[in-house]
């Protein structure tokens, strides 16, 4: 099981918001931080999410995070739901091939 996760983002306040209305069809909310520093969000079983403010100008680390679901209508609404929240579409979700 995950602890927690915390990755670096360019614009705190930007990835704040988004984060909130990506993870709402999930029923991930946010639980704790610190303005202009960081912002935990519960994704349940007492793991969280975290993101932090960077030092670095983009562009960033890539980074993959995966998480746990019940099922692909929740994977489906978290897709379109980080889509409207203004997530880049690198294709839908299901397997890669590379």
């Amino acid at each position: 099981m995950i602890d927690h996760i915390t990755i670096e983002v360019s614009d705190l306040d930007k990835s704040k918001l988004f984060y909130e209305k990506a993870f709402a069809p999930l029923g991930y909310r946010l639980s704790f931080g610190k303005e202009g520093v960081f912002w935990a969000f519960d994704v349940g079983n007492g793991c969280l999410f975290e993101i932090q403010r960077t030092g670095e100008k983009p562009p960033l680390t890539h980074l993959h995070v995966a998480f746990r679901v019940k099922s692909k209508a929740e994977v489906d609404a978290f897709y379109r739901a980080a889509l409207e929240a203004g997530a880049a579409d690198n294709g839908a979700p299901g397997p890669r091939l590379n």
